[in-house]
């Protein structure tokens, strides 16, 4: 199995965390997206025509998008699980993954980023203020759906991992990063904390990648 990946990528860090929650070995593959911008040449582009990250090499198939690798990986190894078992749970975790992976995440990757300094021309404290307004709007919904649905306090969902945790602490990571007021939050920052102290959480994080400068 092959990754190819980016150490500061979120979506990169959900599969990450996926691959090591299921204790799937897999070989990491930089690719940076900084500079000459390695995941817009064509050989890149040959193996992933979408140029984003994650990419995943599995069976013979080079898979991308984040969430199709999560619900990927649940199908293909399905132990230990990722979503719970009745379709009315399982909707539920998958929309409050959505939420993060569809709703915030896209208005502030670094292309969205990239493209308001140029050629919009914004300065950084208004790309800055730009990321912290649309990661506080997500986060106010998913406040009230995880403090209704965790089951102890430390799981988005009931008391096990999900892919909603999957997705909440790699967007809790950049809000931190960007010093977003987390301060409304306090069941995300519960879940958070207690999910980033976990192994599987723990190892994915952007500066323990090999990659990572």
């Amino acid at each position: 199995m092959k990754l190819y990946t980016y150490f500061r990528s979120s979506a990169a860090f959900r599969v990450r965390i996926a691959l090591n929650v299921k204790k799937l070995a897999y070989e990491s593959v930089r690719v940076d997206l900084r500079g000459e911008s390695q995941h817009t040449k064509p050989a890149y582009r040959a193996l992933n025509p979408q140029g984003l990250v994650p990419a995943l090499e599995d069976q013979g198939a080079t898979l991308s998008q984040s969430l199709a690798l999560l619900e990927y990986l649940e199908e293909a190894y399905p132990e230990p699980p990722l979503l719970p078992r009745t379709a009315v749970e399982r909707a539920q975790v998958r929309s409050m993954a959505l939420a993060i992976a569809c709703d915030i995440h896209p208005l502030n990757n670094l292309r969205v980023l990239n493209y308001l300094r140029s050629p919009l021309g914004a300065d950084e404290e208004a790309i800055k203020g730009w990321y912290r307004h649309w990661i506080a709007t997500g986060l106010v919904g998913l406040e009230e759906q995880a403090r209704r649905m965790s089951g102890d306090g430390r799981h988005m969902f009931g008391s096990t991992v999900t892919m909603a945790d999957i997705c909440l602490v790699p967007q809790m990571y950049n809000a931190v990063r960007f010093k977003c007021d987390l301060e409304p939050f306090p069941t995300l920052r519960a879940i958070n904390s207690f999910l980033s102290a976990q192994a599987a959480f723990a190892n994915a994080v952007p500066e323990v990648q090999p990659d990572a400068p």
